[in-house]
């Protein structure tokens, strides 16, 4: 059974998405060709008091994604070379975000080799995930025990003081 993840599952709390995100597919459409590989990776960015988080310099035009609806995309820049993509969480206003680490797939076992690999750039920086043709989310069933994951610190944010030690980085275990 395959089936778009729908608003309602990007509206839970970002720590709970960037779990239950393990196991679920990210499918990409260029032109006639359509990929579809496993999320084994995730990193949850938690509202406006995560130092590690964008949103915690405030609404700016980069971030103002982050303060918006749930289930858009926010894709950005970094090292000024790769793009990120994250799934916006929560409710309308509080910034939160999962940013989807790495793909069960040959090309994408980092955020930036993801993003090159399935063409994701600006062009899809808030687009919808529950309704556009282009990039979304899928269920296919694959259930991922919370035995199966493990937690670890985020990667890339030693700046964050404290906040570079919470454990909320998630990986399926096999992988």
């Amino acid at each position: 059974m395959t089936k778009r993840l729908g608003k309602d599952f990007y509206e839970n709390k970002t720590l709970k998405v960037a779990q239950n995100l393990l196991g679920k597919f990210l499918v990409r459409k260029i032109g006639n060709r359509v990929i579809a590989a496993k999320i084994i990776e995730t990193e949850a960015y938690c509202g406006p008091k995560d130092r590690a988080s964008h949103a915690s310099r405030g609404r700016t035009e980069r971030t103002k994604i982050m303060f918006g609806p749930a289930g858009q995309a926010y894709v950005y820049l970094i090292y000024g070379m790769y793009y990120c993509l994250n799934v916006v969480t929560e409710k309308d206003g509080y910034p939160a975000a999962v940013l989807i680490r790495a793909l069960e797939y040959s090309k994408a076992d980092g955020p930036g080799k993801l993003c090159r690999e399935l063409k994701i750039d600006k062009k899809l920086n808030a687009v919808n995930l529950t309704k556009n043709d282009k990039l979304w989310l899928e269920d296919r069933g694959e259930v991922i025990k919370p035995s199966q994951i493990e937690r670890s610190p985020r990667i890339g944010v030693d700046y964050a003081g404290e906040w570079k030690d919470k454990p909320w980085r998630f990986v399926i275990k096999s992988n």
